[in-house]
């Protein structure tokens, strides 16, 4: 579709240039002053019955939520209904709310200056009725985009009954000679400047009881009153909202008379499966840098990141009701390329991969983002952090390595080798040492590395290999020494001292 075109339902017919006055749109041959008239929520639903016929991806870049919220969500606006997304932080609850427009007409007639968006076969605001009937045929019209027919407004408790309805305008009143008690006086606030759209409101259980419940009455009269001034405004509007759960009795709730006006409450979650997170992360995580240094992120590391996300939601220490965001992969990701880019360039190398310790560079960006109960505010953010992180690695590890037998690794470090990896040593000089280990580098093709040659890949996956060894508690692991030889339980100390069969004797003073 062309800038200058736009579809039969706003008022013109393909082709044809945009008319510029209301004379011009009624001369449109084929022109429907009633079907270009019906509701938004009419357009929508009538758009979005052409999309399901098409196969069309109604929300663009929202994975996981195919069988589950988007069914629920369709059901909502084939019904008419104002609806709200309950979930917890992270869910993709306003891009949801924001990917609606793309089911709006690409453009609208509109009364040009209007305000709220005034249609001009039937005009609700006092002044555009005015100017129709003072300039008749020759009213000029403006046509809006769908991409300014969404109003969003993030609720917090100081929001105003003018900021969301409106208010007088004692300057204007006062420039145009008129009464306070004047309509035309009036500066309408951000729902009626939503007229004939969609108006979202982000954590509503934030917003005061009294601004609910001039929401409501809207909804269900379509009166609103300013400055103690009744005025009938009928305006046709798509109220969406979102809230965290636990909001309803942490910072407040919805008024009863609000919800009960809400058509559909429809409950958000995270992604189910780790291929899932995966596929979110990979599409929000700036990981495609414009850099002279190439970082390569293997997908047994992004499965790491994403395990960590999966273990935070399941912890007990961590506070599953405040729920632990996708953004902790997407961000944990950004800062594992990060990791790798600085230490390529300390190490002047044009290409690098990604490598376990990146991960534990990236704890910044974990450990803000989780709330945790007493337990684990004992214990530190960090502390949790790092065991999350640990057991991200064992169970990556345990899905590729299950079958496969590490005792040559296990013995070559029980005869008493040793490796701590230099922080800031090059992929050849890391390879080098992790090729001593005798056995490791024999199941790197495990993880997709086929090339030992590929220094690079091949140690980066023996270092996976080690971590999931210490995460398994076959091997340690420590800062002074690096990894090592697991110190024995103190049984098996004691049986390896004192031999089955032969009790330790007893020593007198």
């Amino acid at each position: 579709m062309t800038a200058n075109t736009t579809s039969h339902s706003s008022g013109q017919t393909s082709g044809q240039p945009r008319p510029r006055t209301l004379g011009e749109l009624k001369r449109i041959p084929d022109f429907d002053p009633r079907g270009a008239s019906r509701s938004v929520k009419d357009e929508i639903r009538r758009n979005l019955l052409r999309s399901l016929e098409k196969g069309e991806t109604l929300f663009p870049g929202v994975h996981g939520y195919e069988d589950t919220v988007i069914p629920q969500i369709v059901n909502a606006l084939l019904s008419r209904h104002n609806f709200i997304l309950l979930g917890l932080r992270g869910q993709a609850k306003s891009r949801i709310l924001r990917g609606l427009i793309n089911l709006l007409d690409p453009e609208m007639p509109v009364v040009a200056g209007c305000e709220i968006n005034d249609y001009p076969f039937r005009p609700i605001c006092r002044a555009c009725r005015e100017k129709i009937a003072a300039e008749g045929d020759n009213t000029p019209l403006a046509w809006m985009p769908r991409e300014h027919r969404y109003v969003e407004k993030l609720a917090t408790p100081d929001v105003t009954m003018a900021d969301i309805l409106g208010d007088v305008d004692p300057i204007r009143a006062a420039k145009g000679g008129r009464d306070l008690s004047d309509e035309l006086t009036i500066h309408y606030g951000l729902l009626p400047h939503a007229n004939r759209g969609i108006f979202a409101i982000n954590e509503l259980p934030d917003l005061a009881g009294k601004i609910q419940v001039g929401l409501f009455n809207i909804m269900q009269e379509g009166d609103i009153q300013i400055k103690g001034y009744p005025l009938r405004l009928p305006l046709d509007v798509l109220l969406v909202f979102t809230a965290n759960p636990e909001d309803y009795t942490a910072r407040g709730k919805i008024i009863t008379p609000l919800k009960d006006r809400i058509g559909a409450e429809i409950r958000t979650h995270y992604p189910s499966t780790l291929e899932e997170g995966m596929r979110i992360t990979a599409q929000e995580a700036w990981v495609g840098r414009e850099s002279n240094r190439k970082v390569e992120v293997p997908a047994y590391l992004r499965e790491v990141v994403e395990e960590i996300a999966f273990q935070a939601r399941e912890d007990k220490r961590v506070d599953r009701r405040s729920g632990v965001s996708q953004r902790v992969p997407i961000t944990t990701l950004e800062s594992v390329v990060s990791s790798a880019e600085q230490r390529a360039a300390r190490t002047a190398e044009k290409s690098t991969v990604a490598r376990a310790a990146d991960i534990y560079a990236a704890l910044p960006a974990i450990t803000g983002k989780m709330e945790l109960e007493y337990e684990g505010e004992l214990k530190g953010a960090d502390t949790i952090a790092r065991e999350l992180i640990r057991t991200a690695f064992g169970r990556v590890f345990s899905k590729h390595f299950a079958e496969v037998n590490f005792q040559p690794v296990i013995q070559w470090f029980e005869l008493g080798g040793e490796l701590k990896l230099p922080e800031l040593g090059t992929a050849l000089e890391r390879c080098q040492q992790l090729s001593k280990i005798q056995g490791l580098m024999d199941h790197i093709g495990k993880l997709g590395v086929n090339d030992r040659k590929d220094a690079a890949s091949a140690s980066a996956a023996a270092e996976m290999m080690l971590e999931g060894l210490w995460a398994h508690r076959r091997i340690g692991r420590s800062e002074e020494r690096g990894f090592h030889a697991e110190k024995p339980k103190p049984s098996e100390h004691r049986e390896r001292e004192f031999p089955a069969g032969r009790p330790p004797r007893r020593q007198y003073n």
